[in-house]
């Protein structure tokens, strides 16, 4: 009858092995191993304000708290996605407390601190100025857009990196031995668990207390948990995605620099990774037109064509059917000869303009539709191009008087480009020939 009336129910397995010194964490080796930043900081017993960056999952809760543990402070928890005004206030006066009638100082962490907007994270500034508290902030979100400029000069940026697959191993080895000692599984259910997992090791433990309620629930006892009883558990995970976030654009980088790599296989995984977490067809359709148009080029035309045919495919057929026009456009730019002439030409041409000054057209290239401007020399001594020998009029120029000529075009010797570098140097030998005479 006892367990009738108890008011504390069991933590969840996440909170229950939560670590309690830094030697339990697993992961963050490259933070937390002997001579590494973070195990440096807790050996100096000086802390410091720090921001912890990095995917859900991962440790920065529990490294802030630590981190509270090992300099003695008291620690106070904030977060950014419920706290406001008054929740800070309220935490400053507790800090205030904790050190006028204690003597102890404060260690205040706010997680998500990207979702505080700039009054509540400048709030915060001149209590970490006077070293009222140090300041441990938690984010998934660059903290470069995120964070204020003046509160990130005042914190050391840490960055936390997924779990791997052999530390999550570890991870079930822990739990296992700890808090479910009964369950078995075979390997292929380990490997199944770590893949559902993708890194974050709360979710892992998740799922295996969800696993533990699972084997509960059928009345029987199983002996080993296979794969196929994990799939059945479990509902389907997505890879993990932020749209509009560091990942979105981690993400569609990679994929530009693949097709870029000339690697279709990288591509079409990274394409597919991106449409798995929801990305929009369409803006990928438009990434793909711009690869297209930065990366080929003149190289092939085709790869144009073929990017804009497969965006209008899109547009027609909708999800699923028309992704594969996306992806088939994804292999031929992925394949298709590379050039950046135009775009680096484009670019240089642009640059020139906005720094140079206003240079007037030369007279022989100016319109003349009136008399007037037929009298004051408009389009004198113009060549007309289809009269001349290849329709080209050799040494004749086409830029302001007194501008050199720059040669931003220089074709690439790949694809149709090639071809186009050999007209062109035939081109400027006419040119050379028709100024020596």
């Amino acid at each position: 009858m006892s367990g009738l009336f108890e008011s504390n129910p069991p933590p969840p397995l996440a909170e229950a092995l939560r670590p309690q010194s830094i030697e339990d964490v697993i992961g963050q080796t490259h933070l937390l191993a002997a001579g590494k930043p973070l195990n440096l900081a807790f050996a100096s017993g000086k802390p410091h304000s720090m921001i912890l960056w990095g995917p859900p999952g991962v440790g920065k809760t529990t490294l802030a708290r630590l981190s509270a543990k090992a300099f003695d402070r008291e620690f106070i928890a904030l977060s950014a996605v419920l706290a406001g005004v008054k929740e800070i206030r309220e935490a400053i006066e507790r800090a205030e407390q904790n050190m006028a009638q204690y003597g102890r100082q404060t260690i205040l962490f706010v997680d998500e601190i990207h979702r505080f907007n700039k009054s509540q994270q400048d709030a915060l500034l001149p209590h970490v100025e006077s070293g009222l508290f140090t300041f441990i902030g938690a984010t998934t979100e660059n903290p470069s857009f995120e964070v204020n400029s003046a509160l990130l000069s005042r914190a050391q940026v840490y960055t936390l990196k997924s779990l791997s697959p052999s530390e999550l191993s570890q991870l079930i080895e822990r739990a296992r031995v700890s808090s479910i000692p009964n369950l078995e599984f075979e390997e292929s259910a380990l490997d199944a668990l770590v893949a559902h997992a993708d890194g974050d090791a709360r979710r892992l433990l998740n799922l295996l207390e969800q696993i533990r309620n699972a084997t509960s629930a059928t009345g029987s006892e199983i002996k080993k948990i296979d794969h196929e009883f994990i799939h059945s558990a479990l509902s389907m995970q997505t890879r993990r995605f932020d749209k509009g976030g560091d990942q979105f654009y981690d993400q569609i980088s990679a994929l530009h620099k693949s097709v870029r790599g000339s690697d279709p296989d990288a591509s079409l995984y990274w394409f597919c990774r991106m449409l798995h977490g929801g990305a929009d067809p369409r803006y990928l359709a438009r990434r793909i037109i711009r690869m297209a148009w930065e990366d080929i080029g003149l190289a092939d035309p085709r790869a144009m064509q073929l990017a804009n045919d497969a965006a209008l495919t899109y547009e027609r057929l909708g999800s699923p059917e028309g992704e594969l026009a996306l992806g088939q456009a994804i292999v031929y730019l992925a394949v298709a000869a590379k050039s950046n002439a135009s775009y680096k030409a484009f670019n240089a041409a642009k640059d020139f303009v906005v720094k140079d000054a206003t240079r007037p057209v030369p007279t022989h290239l100016r319109n003349a539709p009136t008399q007037l401007m037929k009298e004051l020399g408009h389009g004198k001594a113009y060549r007309y191009a289809h009269d001349e020998p290849h329709a080209y009029a050799a040494g004749e120029s086409y830029l302001p008087e007194g501008m050199p000529a720059p040669h931003w075009y220089e074709p690439v010797d790949r694809g149709l480009e090639s071809q186009i570098a050999e007209k062109m140097a035939f081109l400027r030998k006419l040119d050379t020939e028709a100024k020596k005479k």
